[in-house]
């Protein structure tokens, strides 16, 4: 019987060794209980470790990066749907709704829970998971471009400046997957208030609507929009982010890597405020004429998208004031906070088991 599990303990020992090679292996052992073995390495050990590898072991960071921000992007859409909904249309229909409860309960009043405070979550889903994967995929290749351009080892060396050039950078391709997406979720959320009926009209129909309307260049209505709002908007973002870390790594003497589960959580917060704070007027303007339909516009000014986008805002100002490009910004704040520090969580919760 002990030769047998000699044997079995060899075999495994063998198999692991094949699994493993030396980059992985810690510089020394913690031996507790009956023989077990813990590796006592920080993820930041892991990543110096790995920093030396070459086209494949970048891949393998680029295709973690694009998981991580996949299953972030599911949680946040689980957790901040319905103020969401609530943000779209105080955006759109400011009138109608004059603060946060108000909308609330007529949406839920007149809509329920699934087609009302949830109004969009499948194309929400899918701008989500295709946006934050795209965009924390990018971030990690502009972060090695951003970083063999300064001259640092590892890109957990960028300074917080630079980790917001990146996430600038990466913003520009994370839109292009967003928009479409969001397009679809603003007109669901916003149907009832723009055709008088109760919502019953599903993603795919809303899909081939815009298509046989439109064709391919109308689910990029509001591009122009979206990349003047998602730009600064990520270098906000990541700065803040990447920020608020540094401080919590000076205050606990340690690096930004092994700042904790509460560290993580409040720089994602801080992250989702200096985001929304940037990008708010942006957002009503996108939103506006995403959720507007053709029609509200001359055929000639189809045409020439930048002068209607610069026309809506102009607009908006002469008739609402200021405060028009900060409606919604109330639920979006209260939605953002916990929603961002879900993302930032699961994301560096993500990487550090898969780094």
């Amino acid at each position: 019987m002990a030769g047998s599990t000699v044997t079995f303990m060899l075999d495994f020992i063998d198999t692991a060794a094949l699994r493993l090679d030396s980059s992985d292996l810690p510089s020394s052992f913690d031996e507790r209980g009956s023989g077990s073995v813990l590796l006592n390495i920080s993820r930041m050990e892991k990543i110096e470790r790995r920093s030396a590898s070459g086209c494949t072991e970048a891949f393998r960071i680029a295709i973690i990066d694009f998981l991580a921000g996949t299953l972030g992007g599911v949680a946040t859409v689980l957790i901040g749907q319905p103020l969401d909904t609530v943000k779209v249309k105080m955006q759109t229909f400011p009138k109608l709704y004059s603060s946060t409860r108000t909308c609330l309960q007529e949406t839920f009043r007149h809509d329920g829970i699934i087609r009302g405070l949830y109004a969009g979550t499948s194309p929400a889903l899918v701008a989500n998971i295709s946006e934050n994967a795209m965009l924390f995929g990018a971030y990690g290749v502009c972060q090695t471009v951003v970083k063999t351009m300064v001259g640092k080892r590892v890109a957990e060396d960028l300074s917080t400046a630079e980790n917001a050039i990146s996430g600038g950078l990466a913003a520009i391709f994370s839109s292009l997957t967003l928009c479409p997406t969001e397009l679809v979720k603003c007109k669901l959320q916003a149907l009832r208030e723009t055709s008088g009926k109760k919502p019953t009209v599903t993603m795919t129909a809303m899909y081939r609507s815009i298509y046989r309307k439109d064709g391919f260049r109308g689910f990029y209505r509001g591009i122009g929009a979206t990349v003047a709002r998602e730009v600064p908007g990520y270098f906000a973002f990541f700065g803040g982010y990447e920020g608020c870390r540094q401080c919590f790594a000076t205050y606990y003497k340690c690096h930004k890597a092994d700042i904790g589960i509460l560290g993580t959580a409040i720089s994602g917060g801080v992250a989702g405020a200096c985001i929304w704070l940037v990008i708010f007027p942006a957002d009503v303007v996108k939103s506006r004429l995403q959720v507007l339909d053709n029609k509200t516009t001359s055929s000639t000014l189809q045409h020439l998208y930048y002068y209607v986008l610069f026309q809506l805002a102009n607009s908006m100002l002469r008739s609402e004031g200021i405060g028009a490009f900060y409606y919604g910004l109330t639920p979006t704040l209260i939605r953002t906070l916990p929603a961002t520090s879900i993302l930032f969580l699961v994301v560096e919760f993500t990487k550090n088991i898969l780094v």
